[in-house]
């Protein structure tokens, strides 16, 4: 099986056949990241490159306008309180909430991310994922995060969910598309590896860990299967796929052991916001807080920085 990938034809493997991972190396090789010391010069550099990298995130039933309003403010103003930070990445919103975060972040670099494909469980017809994919997109996101159908998956239908994110896909056009594997629900590495996979041979710009509803959510040593997935794509293709843990990054020493993951698997080009996201709003917070610590050698309360 053959796909056109950047004007290329990419042979497709054979999904059943990906590689076997072995969890107990892998937990190994996630502790030496755990046990990197970083001296503060670097810190405050790295995390800096943290705050420029998360997505600020509301996707609960009683998002409101308002609610979204505030969060774009939070994410324009984040960095006010702490002079010569950038700002976050790009705020994730429902796709009926899109139009509202575009206009209230109208005149910055802050993407808007929707979304989509009946989030999170993604149990609809593709027909239904399609129109609300294009209602997010023709409301103005600049980024679409789908779910894959994590039943089909699980029955070996493999063929089925390379189809669907290519026929998303379809749709993004200059709109980056990440493809949500909810790893909780996968289990073990080896169906992570496997679901990656398939992802980045359907065409996601991103491969990305949870929707934030499932437990466990993002782990170290799914994200490491995850990006030596993205390694050996991109040795075999030459294509750069991002990558988007989410769910339960919660703090900055966390959040720079990620960093330093990535940096020793993928290397410096995907150390940017482009490539790399994290999907915590809350990590934004104490990322402030660590960075006036390292300039002052205080701690700050929380109530010095908005919650929502």
């Amino acid at each position: 099986m053959t796909t056109i990938i950047n004007n290329n034809e990419i042979i497709i493997p054979d999904f059943r056949n990906t590689p076997l991972i072995d969890q107990v190396g892998t937990e190994e090789r996630v502790s030496r990241f755990t046990k990197r010391s970083i001296k503060n010069e670097a810190k405050e550099a790295g995390l800096s490159m943290v705050l420029s990298m998360i997505d600020l995130t509301t996707l609960e039933g009683a998002d409101t306008q308002g609610k979204v309003k505030q969060m774009c403010y939070k994410a324009r103003h984040l960095h006010d309180s702490v002079p010569g930070l950038p700002t976050v990445a790009a705020v994730c919103v429902y796709p009926s909430l899109v139009s509202v975060a575009k206009k209230e972040l109208i005149g910055t670099d802050i993407k808007v991310a929707s979304v989509a494909t009946a989030f999170p469980a993604g149990q609809t017809p593709l027909k239904v994922k399609i129109a609300d994919t294009q209602f997010a997109i023709d409301q103005g996101a600049d980024e679409v995060d789908m779910v894959i159908s994590r039943g089909r998956f699980h029955s070996g239908d493999y063929n089925y969910v390379f189809d669907e994110i290519a026929s998303i896909k379809n749709i993004c056009n200059d709109v980056r598309l990440k493809v949500i594997l909810e790893t909780g629900e996968l289990g073990a590495l080896d169906k992570v590896r496997r679901a990656s996979d398939i992802a980045m041979h359907a065409g996601a710009d991103f491969i990305k860990t949870s929707t934030g509803k499932i437990k466990p959510a993002a782990t170290l040593p799914v994200t490491l299967i995850m990006l030596e997935a993205i390694r050996d794509y991109h040795e075999k293709t030459g294509i750069m796929v991002g990558m988007k843990p989410a769910g339960g990054i919660s703090n900055s020493k966390l959040a720079l052991h990620y960093l330093i993951m990535v940096k020793e698997v993928l290397g410096d080009a995907w150390l940017t916001n482009r490539w790399f996201r994290f999907g915590a709003s809350s990590l934004a917070n104490d990322v402030l807080k660590q960075i006036v610590k390292l300039r002052t050698g205080r701690y700050q309360s929380n109530d010095y920085f908005s919650i929502d």
